[in-house]
């Protein structure tokens, strides 16, 4: 029977567990509750962080976007015009193949 990574890295992170109760529970009140304090400080800082990094990420997006429809737009200046007559084109041959519903015969 052989140890492989998962089975090492369970036994690693359960007995991490048990050291860390271990360690809770000989802990003082006063002790406690500024281990509670101190998580709770670097959990909102995390938060405040991703919070802000999503702002920074749609920023990043929306100018890689315009950077690269400028690039487009100097590499391929026809290219604009293109992509409207395709999509305008697209949609009146959608309209022209689905003439509307079929007539119910009886009979």
């Amino acid at each position: 029977m052989s140890v492989n990574n998962k089975h090492l890295a369970t036994i690693l992170l359960g007995a991490a567990a048990a050291f860390g109760a271990y360690k809770y529970s000989k802990m003082s009140e006063e002790e406690k509750q500024k281990l509670s304090d101190s998580l709770k400080d670097k959990f909102h800082k995390l938060k405040e962080e991703a919070e802000g990094s999503v702002g920074h990420a749609k920023n990043y997006f929306n100018d890689l976007k315009t950077k690269a429809s400028d690039l487009m737009k100097d590499h391929f200046p026809g290219a604009e015009e293109h992509f409207n007559d395709f999509f305008k084109n697209d949609k009146k041959n959608e309209t022209a193949s689905n003439p509307g519903p079929v007539p119910k015969i009886d009979g």
